[in-house]
């Protein structure tokens, strides 16, 4: 499909964490521009995860589709190391190649106890956290990379919540959350290191605040009205759709230069700005800029100069 965007025709990307939130809105603006996307995610039509939600792998799939791609969806446990090891053989006997992988796996939203100290948070499902948000990064990497470096040219995004400056100076929820954070996006750094010389790229990745089907229903709006929420939360203002992080991710793909970036920690408004980008609404929200001169600074919420 000729979307007058960039063309990532002929490439393989493996989006670790696809069937909903950042990880589907990568799947899509992969496939929309061009690309074959292995979607990997637990919850299919037939059994839901521990999330208990709708969406499914396969609903991923067929968007990635119908938006111009091959979207491929594959059920993936990616705390198994042996299921992962199976999907990049799979990838690599179909595909022949992976020149992009996005870490996206999470699953710590009902895990995570708001402003709650060490001790006073749940250990199991602190422990939990760290091993759906760490742990499945570092084991999808090691089955995927030997297989993204065998040509030159490769790209790892490790999505994580929060720029690397802001996370370095800033308490994020709880000892769990804010270690599983600022892992993901040290582990962008270490794999940029490792990857150079194979001529592979590896950045950590942010979105803003993002427009997840759970953000939505939470605040009982739609893609379409969710501006209503913000009469409950003033700084919604600001939010994203997941699919504005996801052109970040081609932006990067479709770079020839994309090495420059490589071990930095990024968000999706920083490179709406260097390429010009824009979210669903044409706009370009810049939401971590607004966090630190509007939310964190306790100014009146507005997106004015912001978008």
């Amino acid at each position: 499909m000729d979307t007058g965007g960039p063309d990532l025709s002929g490439r393989v990307a493996l989006v670790a964490g696809a069937t909903r939130g950042a990880g589907r809105g990568i799947a899509v603006e992969l496939g929309a521009a061009g690309a074959t996307v292995w979607c990997t995610g637990r919850s299919t039509r037939g059994q839901r995860s521990e999330y208990d939600r709708p969406e499914t792998i396969e609903e991923t799939a067929e968007l990635v589709t119908a938006a111009g791609g091959q979207g491929i969806a594959v059920v993936v446990d990616h705390l198994e190391p042996a299921q992962v090891a199976d999907l990049v053989a799979r990838i690599d006997g179909e595909s022949g190649r992976l020149d992009v992988l996005v870490n996206d796996v999470w699953g710590g939203e009902k895990l995570f106890e708001w402003d709650t100290p060490l001790w006073g948070h749940d250990l199991a499902a602190g422990l939990r956290l760290l091993r759906l948000g760490v742990e499945t990064h570092l084991v999808t990497s090691h089955a995927a990379l030997p297989l993204l470096i065998r040509q030159p040219g490769g790209l790892v995004v490790e999505m994580t919540d929060g720029p690397a400056d802001y996370n370095a100076v800033t308490y994020r929820v709880n000892a769990f959350y804010d270690l599983a954070k600022v892992a993901v996006g040290r582990l962008g750094f270490s794999q940029a290191h490792e990857l150079g010389p194979y001529g592979a790229t590896a950045v950590a990745l942010t979105p803003g605040w993002l427009r997840s089907e759970m953000m939505l229903e939470g605040y009982g709006v739609t893609e379409q009205n969710w501006r209503d929420a913000t009469a409950a939360q003033p700084h919604f203002c600001i939010s994203e759709s997941p699919r504005f992080v996801g052109r970040a991710v081609v932006a990067l793909a479709a770079d020839r230069d994309r090495a420059r970036w490589s071990g930095q920690g990024l968000s999706a408004g920083q490179l709406a700005q260097v390429y010009g980008f824009t979210d669903l609404d044409g706009t370009r929200p810049d939401a971590w800029r607004y966090v630190l001169e509007v939310q964190d600074a306790g100014r009146p919420a507005g997106d004015e100069g912001y978008r």
